[in-house]
């Protein structure tokens, strides 16, 4: 039997660190489903090498606070007249049997007002989640509250849920959080609203063009009325002059009274509007002559304003013709910047080709190189497995290390933990590196293999030895089947009382025929010793860490 990690487990708020109480159970537990420490169901059942039975946060508790520990059953058994072997860790085996049993146990929830009721597997979830269950506040404030009302409690009741307002840093719970508005908070959103209000009141106003005067009709918001100026300049020379001339159209020749031209305002900026002054009849006597001076006047003033016009609109044509080069200049650039991106774009694809590229050629180093040195592993163990080989029909096995390799073979939870004299050294197996040994020079090649922990009738209890037939190089010129004795040795390093076991060959088994594969079935003693017996006082089979099993195969027999 496989060895399940003896490792506790930290307890969460409603984990049972020892075993489960009875009183879950819908029924009385069985007596052979109580911890032989607690009394309690078992949790995570392990038994010991005298039978009992303990949960194995018991089992660490135990151990960790007794310096010789000795199995409590054994001690109130009469029948044991003071003879107890002392436990430790390597002595319990999950007990993987009663375990299921035990998971299977129908069971109920004690919390008050919970009505869950399943089986014992799933009692540890439902607890963590159960909404009955009595819980402490996650924030410290030191009471005990239902799972299924910890929300409220945090939101309502818990005096230490507060959090910080942001603006004025006073501590407040989530409800006067919600409610809560900082003096500053109110001035800035009035000034805000009161921004935003005047911002939309200007985006909604609509106002005329400064162009009305000389014909334009554009209406629109203050941003349409700019991009209109900015976008109309050639339309508004043209009013402008259209105005002109129709006010030297519209001009009389004999004035008689003072005439204002709106639109000259506009024309020249910074002077004052070109007016035609007369005086009237009665109050002014005009001859012939002052009127011919003032119709001179008055052309010279004409001449002169379509001329500061015309200097103007030539002026604004200049402008634009200079903001055409620089558009074009500017356009030129452009198009020089995109070839450049488009080229650097180029340059950077054939770049990351080249990357991709070398990174497959370096994965490819790699792969060859992990091949290598496989190929070089292997010939070193072919190296060692030759160095080693044994051709008298005697095999001495040194197991080194026996603690550190039952503890690796403790962890391993789907395959069995078995030792080999053959196969290559692999923890996943946990195998020794040895050589196959022969019975003779040009006879039978034959290894051994050790289940730690037991296989068969032995699992659990026992270490288990059997003896392989391997395919040879002179199989052919073998008598078959194999006939002759094995017998298996178990070294008392203190030379006082070795284990022996030996046994002859079944001629009808098909592990004693000629191998057709690598292998042939093993064959020998699946209670080749007891486990409890391993760490013995008065034997020294285990002794510096160290095992020693030897093989002798009788040829002459």
């Amino acid at each position: 039997m496989a060895l399940a990690p003896l490792v506790p487990s930290s307890p969460g708020e409603n984990e049972y660190p020892s075993g489960f109480p009875q009183s879950i159970c819908d029924e009385v537990p069985a007596a052979n489903y109580l911890c032989s420490h607690c009394d309690c169901v078992l949790n995570g059942a392990h038994q010991s090498a005298c039978g009992h039975r303990y949960c194995l946060a018991c089992i660490h508790w135990l151990i960790r606070n007794n310096k010789n520990l000795v199995c409590t059953k054994c001690k109130e058994d009469p029948n044991q007249q003071g003879e107890y072997d002392l436990l430790t860790l390597g002595q319990f085996f999950n007990d993987a049997a009663i375990n299921k049993e035990i998971l299977a146990l129908r069971v109920h929830c004690t919390n008050p007002g919970c009505t869950w009721k399943s089986t014992l597997e799933d009692f540890e979830e439902h607890q963590s989640q159960c909404e009955y269950a009595l819980i402490p506040c996650n924030v410290g404030c030191g009471l005990m509250v239902l799972r299924k009302t910890l929300a409220t409690h945090l939101e309502k009741g818990c005096p230490n849920n507060k959090s910080m307002c942001p603006t004025c840093s006073c501590p407040l719970t989530p409800s006067e959080l919600q409610k809560h508005v900082c003096t500053t908070d109110k001035k800035a959103a009035k000034v805000e609203k009161r921004q935003k209000d005047n911002k939309q009141a200007n985006s909604r106003r609509k106002e005329s063009c400064p162009y009305s005067e000389v014909g334009c009709t554009f209406k629109g918001t203050v941003e349409k009325l700019r991009e209109h100026e900015s976008c109309s300049s050639t339309v508004h020379l043209h009013l402008l002059l259209e105005a002109f001339r129709s006010i030297r159209v519209s001009v009389p020749s004999p004035p008689e009274r003072s005439v204002h031209f709106p639109g000259l305002d506009l024309l020249l900026p910074g002077q004052s509007s070109p007016s035609v002054c007369t005086q009237s009849a009665g109050d002014l006597e005009v001859d012939g002559m002052d009127g011919g001076a003032n119709d001179m006047a008055l052309s010279l003033h004409d001449d002169q304003a379509e001329l500061e016009v015309g200097q103007q609109l030539h002026a604004l044509q200049q402008r634009l013709q200079i903001m055409e080069n620089i558009i074009t200049a500017l356009s030129r650039e452009v198009e020089k910047t995109q070839l450049t991106v488009t080229a650097l774009d180029r340059d950077t694809q054939t770049k990351m080709q080249l990357v991709e590229h070398l990174e497959s050629v370096v994965a490819d180093q790699q792969q060859r190189m992990n091949r290598k040195d496989l190929h070089i592993a292997s010939l070193q163990q072919s190296i060692s497995l030759q160095q080693d080989v044994s051709y008298d029909g005697t095999f001495l096995w040194k197991i080194c290390d026996v603690s550190q390799k039952a503890e690796r073979g403790i962890h391993r939870t789907k395959e069995q933990p078995v030792l080999t004299s053959v196969t290559p050294s692999c923890f996943e197996l946990l195998c020794l590196l040895f050589s196959a040994f022969y019975t003779s020079r040009y006879g039978f090649k034959v290894c051994m293999r050790l289940y730690m922990f037991g296989d068969g009738l032995g699992k659990g209890s026992h270490m288990s030895l059997f003896f392989v037939i391997m395919k040879g190089e002179y199989d052919p010129l073998l008598s078959w089947p194999f006939k002759h004795k094995v017998t298996f040795f178990l070294i008392d390093q203190n030379q006082r009382e070795h284990v022996i076991d030996t046994f002859r060959p079944d001629l009808s088994s098909i592990s004693f025929q000629r191998p057709v594969s690598e292998m042939n079935v093993a064959s020998g003693c699946p209670l080749f010793f007891p486990l409890a017996k391993l760490r013995s006082l008065k034997h020294a089979y285990c002794k510096d860490d160290t095992l020693f099993i030897k093989c002798v195969v009788d040829s002459s027999s």
